[in-house]
């Protein structure tokens, strides 16, 4: 293992730890590319599991153009979801666990077979998928003041923290996901809107985008896991006191309360 790789995934887990945020890893870094940052990734995913945390999901970020352009990247990124990131519908957070931490509105796939790339379609993904769920993705950068690029993201884990999901599990027989609607709403006041096409035209193709790159790592997604296709809309910044919810048409609601 590069050492190298390996310094700056302790770091990455230090920073988690004690919320103190580091600088931007391109900066400190200069020869850093994204293959590097997708094995930074793995290697603090590989410390994590050591440490007695299992994976139960992947997510697919920056998949729609409102979250590329805020970050300022040019495609979509990917992480692991953890078993201690999981968080009940209508649970309560504390914004003391986070860094700076925005929340996003996402359709969540659950597989009922495993997808491995590299030559997954767009129907792969529907054949395989049990059903969907409505979720939140907590986010959160290790990097200071959200100055990240595509490396850093992908070094950070895809910014990734927390997911709230929802209990009603949802059959994609006869639902067009692209145009499920979805309304975003902090503290009772509709704070955004979106549909299924913000995440690349269909959630599913975000979905088989991420089967055909994990290929490249030996990675596959499984049966039963949890996958985020990616926001709809552009993350929101929260605080303590800040409830969010959101509502996703006949795929159901979600919430979450911050203290």
């Amino acid at each position: 293992m590069n050492t190298t790789i390996e310094k700056i995934a302790e770091t990455l887990i230090e920073a988690e730890k004690s919320k103190n945020p580091i600088s931007p890893l391109t900066a400190q870094f200069e020869n850093l590319n994204v293959t590097d940052a997708y094995n930074i990734q793995l290697e603090v995913l590989k410390r994590k599991l050591e440490e007695g945390r299992t994976v139960i999901g992947k997510k697919v970020g920056l998949t729609s153009v409102a979250m590329q352009k805020m970050l300022g990247v040019d495609e979509p990124d990917y992480g692991h979801l953890l078993d201690d990131m999981k968080v009940s519908n209508g649970g309560t957070v504390k914004v003391s666990d986070f860094l700076s931490p925005k929340i996003e509105a996402e359709i969540g796939f659950v597989l009922g077979e495993d997808l491995k790339g590299p030559s997954i379609t767009f129907l792969d993904v529907l054949m395989a998928t049990e059903y969907v769920v409505p979720t939140l993705e907590i986010i959160d950068s290790r990097i200071a003041d959200w100055k990240i690029g595509l490396i850093d993201t992908v070094a950070d884990n895809g910014s990734s923290a927390m997911v709230v999901v929802g209990e009603k599990m949802t059959a994609i027989d006869g639902i067009d996901l692209r145009s499920v609607g979805m309304t975003f709403f902090k503290n009772n006041e509709m704070v955004a809107t979106g549909s299924g096409a913000a995440a690349l035209g269909h959630p599913a193709h975000a979905i088989a985008w991420l089967a055909n790159k994990l290929h490249e790592f030996g990675i596959t997604l499984k049966a039963g896991e949890l996958i985020l296709p990616g926001a709809l809309s552009a993350a929101i910044p929260v605080q303590e006191g800040d409830t969010v919810s959101a509502q996703f048409g006949p795929v159901g609601s979600v919430s979450v309360t911050f203290e």
